[in-house]
């Protein structure tokens, strides 16, 4: 859904000042100083906002990828979001991904169906630079989690590389995300 009207982007803006409000409560007093000063929302100052949607009836009650799991759907489209913000930043266009609001009632304000999921609130436009690093990074609000603290082989509770096949792969990893 392309949302470009003004009305429409101040219903959404006030939705996400309400639940802002709420969630910078959530946090303690340094956080809560940290998270107040991040900007969390380019609702009104981009050209074009998007809300991505997943419509799970409307290919039918049985799809091929989700009989066994019904989420998939929503799991695609969560995978056609990020395919449109990479290539939107090879274009030089930003995006930022509007999370903090109550998802009903972003469904009432956009009159989605009942059956229609919400899945990204998407803010376009181009920018004036792109950050080096994830912007959460870049302000403090939280480190990169080591690669080698994330990757198991074979079992979850196996972070060991007992071989060199996958002391190679790790090495290589690690080498990737320091160079980043």
């Amino acid at each position: 859904m392309l949302i470009r009207s003004d009305e429409v982007k101040r219903g959404v803006q006030t939705l996400f000042a309400k639940a802002n409000e709420e969630a910078a409560q959530m946090f303690e007093s340094e956080k809560a100083r940290l998270y107040q000063q991040l900007k969390l929302e380019g609702i009104m100052a981009s050209p074009l906002n998007i809300c991505i949607t997943c419509d799970s009836e409307k290919a039918g009650p049985v799809v091929l990828g989700r009989t066994h799991d019904k989420a998939m759907d929503l799991y695609s489209t969560v995978c056609a979001v990020q395919n449109l913000m990479l290539a939107a930043r090879a274009e030089g266009v930003g995006t930022g991904w509007v999370s903090i609001f109550d998802k009903a009632e972003l469904k009432k304000l956009l009159n989605l169906p009942e059956h229609v999921t919400p899945v990204a609130y998407l803010c376009l436009g181009y920018v004036d630079f792109f950050y080096q690093k994830p912007e959460l990074e870049s302000v403090g609000w939280r480190k990169r989690l080591a690669v080698e603290e994330q990757v198991m082989f074979d079992r979850w509770d196996n972070q060991e590389s007992d071989n060199e096949e996958n002391q190679a792969l790790l090495d290589e990893l690690i080498r990737r995300s320091e160079s980043e």
